[in-house]
């Protein structure tokens, strides 16, 4: 009930375009969602047209927020990347939100599940960048030329709004960021076509989904190249060392208390997840 209370101010809006303060309310609330563990009412309920231009003010606040209690960013991630998803939901690009770093993991890791709302696990291609990028990125051998290597991930998703919720209500959201989960396998992005990298994904030993990197705009470095340039256009930019994940090829599967996710990605290795 008290986040709900915080948000009634929004319906009265009445447009696309928030205040201040209800920007501050919106990022407050997510915040406090997590921090209960307790899904929150879509944002899009409250404002019929909550607009993505918002909606990134308010994921913008709500990681401010998160910076000024001493938090730290590894990188990106990159959502809807799906050609036949953005089409379904009327948009022309993917999203985007933010990697936070104490939410990194190595392969094996072991979590709590009550930490989360409603987790998912999707395979994904993790870039770690090798220089800052200062122009925009053309091409997928620019990509790679700005690119350190390239790792097999998963990524850990959580909602912390509750159906029916918008893309907006995704992007406000932090992009449904949980966490990161990274190979040891580390591979320099020119030795292998890594559009035709695949990976099957198994919950409790059975394998439920699989799909090849190519799935998200027919090539990964597409989706790094237009978060790139995305970051241009808003006065920021990649930088040396950051990581960033470039959108799942595959399903994401729910996980639960005594689940086991185990990505087997081939010859370039496997990664698992578990959670108590």
């Amino acid at each position: 009930m008290a986040i709900r209370s915080r948000l009634v101010g929004l319906s009265r809006s009445g447009t696309a375009v928030l205040s201040e303060a209800e920007v501050d309310e919106a990022a407050y609330a997510i915040l406090e969602a997590e921090k209960a563990v307790v899904a929150m009412p879509p944002l899009s309920g409250a404002c019929p047209g909550f607009a993505l231009a918002d909606a990134y003010r308010v994921q913008d606040r709500v990681n401010a927020e998160r910076e000024r209690q001493g938090l730290a960013f590894a990188g990106y991630k990159i959502g809807l990347t799906w050609q036949t998803t953005q089409i379904a939901c009327g948009l022309t690009e993917p999203i985007c939100g933010r990697i936070l770093a104490d939410a990194v993991h190595a392969s094996g890791v072991t979590l709590q599940a009550a930490r989360y709302i409603n987790p998912h696990v999707e395979v994904e291609l993790a870039f770690v960048m090798a220089s800052d990028v200062d122009v925009p990125l053309r091409t997928a051998d620019e990509v790679l030329a700005a690119t350190d290597h390239v790792v097999p991930a998963l990524e850990l998703v959580d909602f912390r709004m509750a159906p029916p919720r918008s893309v907006a209500d995704t992007v406000a959201d932090n992009s449904a960021f949980a966490g990161v989960v990274l190979s040891g396998h580390r591979l320099r992005p020119r030795d292998v076509d890594i559009r035709w990298m695949g990976a099957t994904l198994a919950r409790n030993g059975i394998v439920e989904v699989s799909g090849v990197v190519a799935m998200g705009m027919g090539h990964p470095a597409f989706c790094v190249a237009w978060l790139a340039n995305t970051l241009l256009e808003r006065g920021e930019r990649l930088r040396a060392g950051d990581l960033v994940m470039s959108g799942a090829f595959a399903a994401a599967l729910p996980a639960a208390t005594g689940d086991c996710l185990e990505a087997d990605f081939g010859p370039w290795g496997g990664l698992k997840i578990s959670f108590q």
